[in-house]
This record gives structure tokens, sequence and C-alpha cells, in this order.
């Protein structure tokens, strides 16, 4: 028995998650559950760990660097903020890039099991680091609040900046687990793609300070718009450039809808390599 959606269609994607929504949630929460058992404090490590990290931050490049945001007026833990906001997205493309490759290849029991949906891995993958990025994003907030007493309105507008991201991790991780299953070398590769594309992306630095002539090349790499618009929503209090997010919206779609296509068709194979 081949997958159900062998018709692949813009919509499949979503029908895929929707149909399969309980199962996608119950192994997201296994997944984020499963990586703090047996730890003393457990689940509350998701809320220490960013916490830590800014707080490094904080130390490091508003103390000991004394980094400056250009055109920033704020205190020294202002620069802290902006980058953790752009920290935090490429935390969670990393999370489902990063663990993509082996999706298939570490659950070749699910593979065997024709009836078992198979695009649901890239589904509960990227809920667990959605439940990871949010957790992020309210210690940002906590801190925001303490730096300057207030955080913008424009925050409520953050669940659209991801709603624009969704698209395009989804479809990375299903071309990537597809890929990863015939080419064994692809997760070291990956790990240097996506470190490659946090310092190419404006999430040390603004955009502002790249020369105009290179900024159309900065503008293709798919962290740039998201994060952009997160410092927008989250720190900066202004409205994202609805333009920008609108394209790459549609481009992440598309390009959701190729990678889903090409995983039902490479999948009837996933079994005679594995």
């Amino acid at each position: 028995m081949l997958s159900a959606y062998r018709l692949v269609d813009p919509i499949s994607p979503y029908r895929a998650l929707l149909r399969h929504f309980a199962l996608v949630w119950q192994m997201s929460k296994r997944d984020v559950v499963g990586r703090y058992r047996g730890s003393f404090i457990g689940l509350l490590w998701s809320f220490f760990n960013p916490l830590l990290m800014l707080m490094i931050y904080t130390f490091v490049f508003g103390y000991i660097f004394k980094s400056h945001w250009v055109g920033q007026t704020g205190g020294r833990i202002s620069f802290a903020v902006i980058l953790f906001a752009g920290l935090n997205i490429n935390a969670m493309f990393a999370e489902c890039a990063n663990r993509a490759p082996t999706l298939i290849v570490e659950n070749p029991n699910f593979v065997k099991k024709v009836v078992f949906p198979l695009e649901t891995l890239s589904w509960s993958t990227l809920g667990s680091a959605l439940f990871h990025l949010v957790v992020s994003t309210l210690v940002l907030l906590a801190i925001s609040i303490f730096a300057s007493g207030y955080i913008p309105w424009t925050v409520v507008l953050f669940p659209i900046v991801l709603l624009c991201f969704v698209p395009f991790l989804v479809g990375i991780m299903w071309l990537f687990a597809s890929l990863g299953v015939y080419l064994r070398d692809l997760k070291q590769a990956v790990g240097i793609i996506t470190t490659a594309l946090m310092f190419l992306a404006p999430i040390m630095y603004p955009m502002s300070v790249i020369p105009l002539r290179y900024q159309h090349f900065v503008l293709l790499n798919p962290l740039t718009v998201i994060v952009e618009a997160s410092q927008d929503v989250l720190v900066w209090g202004k409205l994202p450039n609805w333009g920008l997010l609108g394209g790459y919206l549609l481009c992440s779609c598309v390009f959701a809808w190729l990678a889903f296509a090409w995983f039902e068709r490479t999948r009837k194979g996933f079994a005679d390599v594995l």
C-alpha cells in the first residue's frame, strides 16, 4: 500500500497534518519530554537554557565587547535582546535542518509499517522545535520588560511571522529526510550549511551595514526575511515588511509542495535502502 497522498496537490502537505494531527501532537510531546527525561529539573531546562544563553550574550556583547546595534539607543542589554531574537529563529531552523537527514534512517521500523504516515515525522520534529522557540521567546519578552519596562504591541504579530516560516521548515525537512536515506554524508554537510546561513543572515548585524549591491544576495538567505520580521515585531515595535513577508510565504508554500512531492516520490525506495 502506497501513501494516501499519491496525487500531490498544493494542499496535500497540510491535509496530511490535519488528518494525523493527534499523532503529530503525541510524537511532538514525546520528543520534548524525552529530551529532558532523567534530568533533575526535567522540563524546566527548556526555560533555563535560553535564559542562561541570554545572560551570557548580555555579559559578552554588552559588557565585554560593548557592542551596539547601528541606530540603537538602548542600554547594554539591548544588543543581546536583538541578537537573541535572531538567534532564536536560527536555532529553530538549525534544529529542524540538522535532525532531518536522519529522520527516516533512525526510524526504520516506521518505514516497514506501510500504514504509518512517514510525513508526520517532519511535522512532529517541527512541533518540538516550535515549543522551544515559544519558550525562548517568552524569556526574551520577560527580559525586555526588565530592561525597558514594556514590550511592544507588535508581539501579537509574531505568530503570523512564524506561520510564514513553517512551510519552508517542513519542506526542508521532507527534502533532507528523503535525501538523507540515500546520501549519508548529508548530515555533515547540513551542519556546515546551517552555520554559514547563520553568519550570512542579519542576526549579529543590521541589514543596513551590508553594501547595497550585496543586499539582494543576503535576501536569498531563507533566514533573512524571518529574522528581520521577528526583530521588528519583538524588539523594535514595528510592522514587518508585509511585501517581503508575503513573497516569502508564497515561495515557502511552493517549496513545501515540491519537497512533499519529492518525498512522496522517493519514499517507495526507503525500505530497500534501509
